[in-house]
């Protein structure tokens, strides 16, 4: 982690412990006023997420409340574990990256539903399973990043097609998630077959092979071989806010984010995907599963999401990173998310079946 990104996590994961009093309470308050019990227990908590990235909040979490955390880091068969551990798995909460990874665990009946005031009051009603199975925690969206040098005022992923652009497009694998779940957003709006003539579009303007990752789309546009490219927004914050001089940091100073919208679309949004979290079907520690994520959408923890991780917080209000900030307003496609994950196996076979990646 670049200096300056581990001084503005340490800075907020400290104001985050000063503030530890303050803070939305779960359905079984602690006694007293802003008073954590010696011992109020534990929750286990499998997540997919780097630990690095979670750990300041659950430290702030486990100091307010006196809840301690035990961590299990699952990279990848997060289903097939608790599959397999089934009514004897300790898992109380279980965290994702990824719309699609987390309604797997959803339809897969390893989570169990929940009701709760303060995460449905943070959390607007097509970013959270309407039965209470899931919650999006934070944003991911998915931007253009543009040479600083391009007349752009606004842009929309199906210009992405435009021949205009032949030659002048980096993207990474079409079989990424990422990617996925853009298209499969874009089937949901546009239907199979006009997805496919703007797949076969977007492969036409390729500067180079899709692949590598989204950042080296921002050094790709830094050297001279595209204009434009579409990946993730909190790369950028990432990149801009790294060792001034080093290689990430003229990366993002080379580009500019312009947040595109669907022309297929009547509302105008933009495509996001999620960080989110369920509590698991056979939580032990049920009630403080649920405490866990109402912490998790408080202003203390979507601010450490927004200023550490640059992710978009889900609750509105939230003071955001100056650079994440500098991007302008976001308006996020109103397409459920379930609909997304929905189409997500028709996209992946547009995919192979345009040849994207070769």
């Amino acid at each position: 982690m670049p200096p300056i990104h581990a001084v503005r996590v340490a800075a907020t994961a400290a104001l985050l412990l000063l503030a530890a009093c303050g803070r939305n309470g779960g359905p079984a308050p602690a006694d007293g006023p802003g008073a954590a019990p010696a011992d109020a227990g534990e929750v286990n908590l499998y997540t997919t997420r780097e630990p690095g990235l979670v750990q300041p909040l659950l430290d702030a979490f486990t100091a307010s409340t006196g809840i301690r955390v035990n961590t299990v880091f699952v990279r990848d068969g997060l289903l097939e574990r608790v599959r397999a551990e089934g009514e004897r798995s300790p898992a109380d909460v279980l965290m994702t990256v990824d719309t699609g990874n987390l309604l797997d665990l959803v339809d897969n009946g390893q989570t169990q539903a929940i009701r709760s005031r303060v995460l449905e009051e943070a959390i607007p009603a097509h970013l959270r399973g309407g039965d209470g199975h899931w919650f999006a925690l934070s944003l991911r969206d998915r931007v253009l990043y543009a040479d600083k040098a391009l007349d752009l005022d606004a842009f929309t992923y199906e210009e992405l097609a435009d021949p205009k652009w032949k030659g002048r497009v980096c993207i990474r694998s079409g079989q990424h998630p990422y990617n996925t779940s853009l298209i499969a957003a874009m089937i949901a709006h546009a239907g199979v077959e006009r997805t496919e003539q703007w797949l076969r579009g977007v492969k036409a303007n390729l500067a180079r092979k899709a692949a590598g990752g989204d950042r080296d789309v921002a050094r790709d546009i830094l050297a001279g071989i595209c204009d434009i490219g579409i990946a993730n927004a909190y790369y950028v914050g990432r990149m801009k806010n790294a060792e001034p001089g080093s290689e990430q940091h003229q990366w993002g100073e080379a580009i500019r984010v312009i947040r595109p919208t669907f022309a297929s679309a009547a509302d105008g949004g933009t495509h996001v995907n999620i960080s989110g979290a369920a509590v698991a079907r056979h939580a032990p520690n049920r009630d403080n599963a649920v405490k866990l994520l109402e912490y998790l959408v408080s202003d203390e923890a979507q601010s450490l999401y927004a200023r550490a991780n640059y992710e978009y917080p889900v609750k509105a209000g939230v003071e955001l990173d100056p650079v994440v900030a500098g991007f302008g307003a976001m308006k996020v496609d109103a397409l459920p998310l379930t609909e997304v994950a929905r189409r997500r196996r028709e996209a992946s076979e547009l995919v192979d079946r345009v040849g994207f990646d070769h």
